[in-house]
């Protein structure tokens, strides 16, 4: 974990200093694919923060790291390959013993096709697929991506569903996520705005597990080839729909945290 974390802070210190991706939100996708023959190499690590006592997860901690490189096939097709890993840790409240893990997440392959360019439509549209492989479990993820510019401005909408299958590939979970950026250049290289993502849980297909809706800001640096975005997106509403396991009519602290925070910076080469 701290080789990752010092590798992540290492690019954001020289991003303050050299970017020129079009990249302002975090969360949120945007339609723009790499040029043809573009390479970039992406470090993300994302924070989640602050479960419930209640469902035995007090003072949860877990860092998310994902190593990437992304390659431009032909000006609307772009690719990326992701490597995976978390580190988890937490205090059962009814021992008081503390668990700690990192692990291996697996690989991800990172499909997107641009249907329509912003740049030559009133709206981009972007197609996403992106399976993921680990030692007992896979994931794929799908999105649709819309967004435009308007001078400074810039919008992006993600409408996303992943199929995850877990428990050496019996057990079945669906997600659904809603996620909205908006954002306004300041100055040269600075980028400012909101980030709002409501995410859903579905086990098994078989019930709408619960919901979560978060909302925070998002600020991005561009300059020369090197570039970094910061998003803190706190919980500001969440509901358990089959039950209260969590006894919090609030959020939602079972299998959401109450917040997240996520780094990405990057290098074209």
């Amino acid at each position: 974990m701290t080789n990752n974390l010092c590798l992540a802070c290492v690019l954001f210190g020289l991003s303050l200093s050299a970017s020129a991706n079009e990249r302002m939100f975090g969360y949120s996708y945007e339609p723009e694919t790499m040029p043809k023959g573009g390479w970039e190499f992406e470090q993300w690590v994302t924070w989640r923060s602050q479960r419930n006592a209640t469902v035995g997860q007090d003072n949860f901690n877990r860092w998310e790291f994902r190593d990437s490189i992304e390659y431009g096939v032909t000006d609307n097709y772009t690719v990326e390959l992701y490597l995976n890993s978390f580190q988890q840790s937490f205090r059962d409240p009814g021992t008081g013993i503390k668990h700690s893990t990192f692990q291996w997440d697996g690989i991800s392959f990172e499909n997107r096709y641009q249907i329509w360019n912003p740049a030559e439509h009133k709206v981009g549209l972007t197609l996403y697929l992106e399976p993921r492989l680990s030692d007992d479990e896979a994931e794929v993820e799908a999105k649709i991506i819309l967004g435009q510019r308007f001078g400074r401005w810039k919008w992006a909408l993600n409408l996303t569903h992943a199929a995850e299958w877990t428990d050496r590939y019996r057990n079945s979970e669906g997600e659904v996520e809603l996620s909205f950026g908006l954002a306004r250049q300041i100055g040269k290289y600075w980028g400012v705005g909101v980030e709002m993502r409501d995410h859903n849980e579905i086990p098994n297909y078989s019930e709408w597990e619960n919901t979560a809706f978060y909302l925070g800001p998002v600020a991005s640096y561009h300059r020369g080839r090197w570039w970094a975005v910061l998003s803190v997106m706190p919980q500001v509403f969440g509901v358990n729909f089959t039950d209260n396991a969590d006894n919090n009519h609030q959020f939602e602290l079972e299998g959401h945290e109450r917040v997240n925070t996520r780094l990405v910076a990057g290098f074209s080469f």
